[in-house]
C-alpha cells in the first residue's frame, strides 16, 4: 500500500519594494501603515540646518524628517513577504538611493499633487535605471486634488506606468498599491523575456 506524500512546505518569497518621493509626501506614514512590524525609522528633527534648504511652506507641522531610510514588512500571501524600504525625500540625501535600490524588484513613487515638482527627481531616477515603478498619488485628507491623467501629463509618465490613488494612511489602501507594483513588475518581467 502506498502512503501519501505531503509536498513539503514552501519557503516564502521575499521581494523588496522601494518607497520613494519628494521631501514630506508621506513616505514615512506610508511604510508605517502597512507594516506588520514595528517600522524601522530613522525620523530626526529638523534643525535650523535645513532652514532655507527643505521647504516647509507646504508642510506647516512638519518637525521631522527622514535621514536614512524606514524599513517595513507585509506578507501578501503566504508565499509572498514584501520589504519596504521608504528613501528619504530631500536632494541632499540621494546618493543613498542607489544601495537601497539594489535587488528591488519595483518603486512606488509616492506623489502629493499640490507639489508635482517634488517627484521629478524620484520618477526621473527609476525611468534611467528602468526599474518598474508605480506612481501613487497620496490623498492627503482623502481628497483628490488633480485626476490621475493631469497628473500623468504633467510628469510625462508614459501610459504603461500605473497612476494610482492611494492614502498613505489607510493600510488597505497601501496595499493596494503595493499590489498593483508587483503586477506591474511581474508583467514588465514578462514582457522582457
Amino acid at each position: 500500500m502506498a502512503s501519501a506524500r505531503s509536498e513539503p512546505p514552501v519557503a516564502p518569497k521575499a521581494v523588496k519594494i522601494v518607497v520613494a518621493g519628494g521631501f514630506g509626501v508621506g513616505k514615512t506614514t506610508l511604510v508605517g501603515a502597512v507594516s506588520e512590524i514595528t517600522p524601522l525609522s530613522t525620523e530626526a528633527v529638523m534643525t535650523a540646518a535645513s532652514v532655507g534648504i527643505d521647504d516647509l511652506s507646504k508642510l506647516p507641522n512638519k518637525s521631522t524628517t527622514t535621514v536614512a531610510m524606514d524599513f517595513g514588512r507585509i506578507s501578501l500571501e503566504e508565499d509572498l513577504i514584501l520589504y519596504l524600504f521608504g528613501t528619504p525625500g530631500q536632494d541632499r540625501f540621494w546618493f543613498m538611493w542607489d544601495e537601497l535600490i539594489r535587488g528591488a524588484i519595483g518603486a512606488v513613487v509616492l506623489v502629493d499633487s499640490r507639489r508635482l515638482k517634488d517627484c521629478f527627481g524620484a520618477v526621473d531616477y527609476f525611468e534611467q535605471r528602468e526599474v518598474p515603478f508605480v506612481v501613487a498619488i497620496n490623498l492627503f485628507d482623502g481628497v483628490l486634488r488633480h485626476k490621475a491623467e493631469d497628473v500623468r501629463e504633467a510628469l510625462a509618465i508614459p501610459s504603461e506606468v500605473p497612476i494610482i490613488m492611494c492614502d498613505a494612511r489607510e493600510r488597505d489602501s497601501v496595499k493596494n498599491a503595493l499590489v498593483d507594483l508587483v503586477e506591474h513588475a511581474l508583467v514588465r518581467t514578462v514582457a522582457a523575456l
